[in-house]
Parts: C-alpha cells; structure tokens; sequence
C-alpha cells in the first residue's frame, strides 16, 4: 500500500484497488500512455467501459471529478485528481498484433492487448475480453468534420491521474509499445511509468 510501483516499458501490471482506495498513475518522464482498464473484482464480466462512460456522460473526454462508467452503467472508478494537460484518449481500441501487422511488423510486436493478458494472469486472473482501455495522457485530437489524428501528450515528467474505486477492482495498466506513430513523443521512444495504490481518506 503506498509503494510506488514500475509498470515496466513496453509492457503492463495490475493491482487489486478496493472500493474507496485510489490508483495513482504517474507519466514518469512525461511522454508516456498508458492504456488503463478496471474490472469489477467480484465480476471480471463487469468492466469500464468507455462506449458507456460517453453515454453517460455525453462527452469525448471525462473532467475531473467525473466517474467513469461500467458496462452495466454502474460507477467502477473517478478520476478526482489529474495534474496533466487533462487530455485523456476514449475512443481508441488497444493495439495488439494485428494493429502492428497493418503497420508494417513482419514479426511480433509487443502490445496492449497482450500486456492486459500477461498482468491479469501475474494476479492469477483471466479477462473476460479486452475492453477498449481509457488511454491515459494519449492525445487524438479530432476535428469538426470528425477526422482523428495520432498526436504527442501533453504531459510533463511526473503528471499524474488519481482514480478513485468505487468498487472493488482489478486496474490493468500497460505503458503502451506503441513506437510506430508518435503517441509517445516525437521520438516514438516507449518508456516505463509508474502507480502507486493509496488508502481512502
């Protein structure tokens, strides 16, 4: 409780959050997304849910002291701290092989979908599926006639989000590999991030 922990570059971690804990999740040098989901820790089948946190809400990117809603439109988590620019990315599907073939990979490529797998079995945990993640610090601005494009954070070293749970959960995170377009800084470098889980107050 309290320990900062590594989510290693290119790769993911989970962490068990009870209701009323919260989940720090820090961009340690400041270019790095951070493809995030929550799963209800009694109901893997019940999980953030960006389609359903739009609708709920009718808006692209949650503010501060909005919560972020389940595919049962139930509360999982809120964000009640973000230190960044604010610019958070729902519309996206995590990345996972098939993505990085379409980009050009003749061989495997590590990605989110993945990362997700590998740190919910660390927990002895299956997904259920890969939800669409909340793309933490990612940046996809979009235009008025509704065209998307794939730009850099704007995020400094140390910029954090606090998300509080609002039930039990399972938070998945990966620092995502992404290294073919520039999501992750200009330089397209993937790093390693960091969170940390903290006491309710």
């Amino acid at each position: 409780m309290g320990e900062l922990q590594t989510i290693p570059e290119r790769g993911g971690k989970a962490a068990a959050v009870k209701k009323g804990q919260s989940i720090k999740i820090i961009n340690t040098h400041g270019s790095q997304v951070v493809d995030t989901w929550a799963f209800n820790a009694d109901d893997l089948t019940e999980f953030m849910s960006m389609e359903h946190t739009r609708s709920v809400l009718l808006k692209l990117i949650p503010d501060t002291g909005d919560a972020y809603y389940s595919n049962k439109r139930r509360a999982i988590v809120t964000m009640t701290e973000d230190t960044s620019s604010g610019i958070h990315d729902t519309l996206l599907a995590a990345c996972n092989k098939e993505r990085y073939e379409q980009l050009g990979c003749t061989e495997y490529h590590a990605n989110c979908t993945d990362n997700l797998a590998a740190a919910m079995q660390e927990l002895g945990l299956k997904e259920p599926e890969t939800p669409s993640p909340l793309n933490v610090f990612m940046n996809i601005p979009w235009t008025g006639s509704g065209a998307l494009s794939f730009e850099e954070p704007k995020t400094g070293p140390g910029d954090y989000v606090v998300l509080r749970a609002e039930m039990d959960c399972i938070v998945a995170m990966s620092a995502c590999p992404q290294d073919m377009v520039p999501i992750n800084g200009a330089d397209c470098l993937p790093t390693e991030a960091h969170f940390e889980v903290l006491d309710g107050v």
